[in-house]
């Protein structure tokens, strides 16, 4: 029942703001639709499957996952700076319930922005399959990596060394080194062997290998997201 009460009071505070929604479930869209645009003016003789929807709508949505980061890293630093932080503290709630009363309201946000950006890759031309659901299933631990790394920067900075961090700067690490901006295999060398060894490349792949049907290669790839996460959440 705490760990409720917090979550209920922690999804209030990240839906007051706006930016919020536009970010989490908006923007998604927002580059769906864009590299939808540049697909359609690729001329059908190159054989340039890069800005096919069955490319972008899996990569699209891991992206989006990414401002989970700033979410909760805000948030943890504004309950810190405002003193809110230290009086639940006096309270009987372990730092377990701290956990999953940040992280429970970004899971559900992850389900539902995946479930509105593979709905609207379907109008434009993506097939809903059971694939679909185990893309959207795959996105909740690719969420969880990125809300444990929000709460980790959001327990030692500010909130605008957060906004810096993890806005700015992580949400252009994860569109670079996940392949999503350009593939990996175009650009390869060194930048392909330093994505590799980075969550945000396995994260992309584990989405695509499921909406694919690929299910052999999805494990693999979440366990190093996995890893990442129970590291930052253990710290």
């Amino acid at each position: 029942m705490k760990i409720i009460l917090f979550a209920k009071r922690n999804t209030k505070e990240i839906l007051r703001d706006p930016t919020n929604l536009f970010f989490g479930l908006g923007f998604p869209l927002v580059l769906l639709f864009l590299f939808s645009i540049i697909n359609a003016a690729i001329p059908a003789e190159a054989n340039n499957p890069m800005f096919t929807i069955e490319n972008n709508a899996p990569g699209v949505a891991t992206f989006g996952t990414a401002f989970f980061a700033l979410f909760s890293g805000m948030l943890l630093a504004k309950d810190r700076t405002t003193s809110f932080l230290m009086r639940l503290f006096t309270s009987p709630m372990t730092a377990l319930d701290f956990i999953f009363g940040y992280t429970l309201p970004l899971i559900v946000m992850a389900a539902a922005q995946g479930c509105i950006t593979f709905l609207a890759a379907a109008f434009l031309g993506l097939p809903l399959s059971v694939n679909t659901l185990a893309a959207i299933l795959t996105l909740l631990p690719i969420a969880t990596f990125f809300v444990g790394l929000g709460l980790l920067c959001g327990s030692f900075l500010n909130e605008k060394a957060v906004g810096g961090i993890c806005g700015a700067l992580l949400t252009n690490l994860a569109g670079w080194f996940s392949g999503v901006w350009i593939p990996l295999d175009l650009i390869g060398g060194v930048f392909k062997r330093i994505a590799e060894l980075l969550p945000f490349y396995h994260s992309v792949e584990a989405a695509r290998g499921a909406i694919s049907g690929n299910f052999n290669e999805v494990l693999p790839h979440l366990a190093v997201v996995l890893g990442y996460a129970v590291v930052f959440f253990g710290l």
